[in-house]
């Protein structure tokens, strides 16, 4: 039992220096890589900043143009679907209207 507790204490004697020494290299690595997170929290912040207002203006602008084209679209269709039944009736009524220009004469400027 002696024996067991000698081992127990020459490896807290061997282990507890390994992990101060542990501590302490991890700690000088925070230090040294610090400046470098200061850096990139603060790119990360600017660049979310300007990525979250870039997406609210492609977002309208997604918007503006999406309903364009909604009223361009209905538009068209309104048109088509008035123009297209009346088309045979346009086209008769251009034809009447060139004949009719194309009978009266023309008035002559001096």
């Amino acid at each position: 039992m002696e024996a067991l507790v000698v081992l127990l204490i020459v490896g807290a004697l061997i282990l507890v220096p390994l992990l101060i020494l542990g501590a302490l290299l991890k700690l000088a690595v925070a230090v040294i890589l610090l400046p470098f997170k200061i850096i990139g929290v603060f790119f990360k912040a600017v660049f979310g900043i300007l990525g979250g207002l870039l997406g609210a203006l492609g977002a309208l602008a997604g918007l503006v143009l999406g309903g364009f084209g909604l009223a361009l679209g209905l538009l068209f269709a309104v048109l088509f679907g008035l123009i297209l039944p009346l088309a045979p009736l346009l086209l008769l009524g251009l034809v009447v209207w060139v004949a009719l220009k194309a009978a009266s004469p023309a008035p002559r400027s001096a």
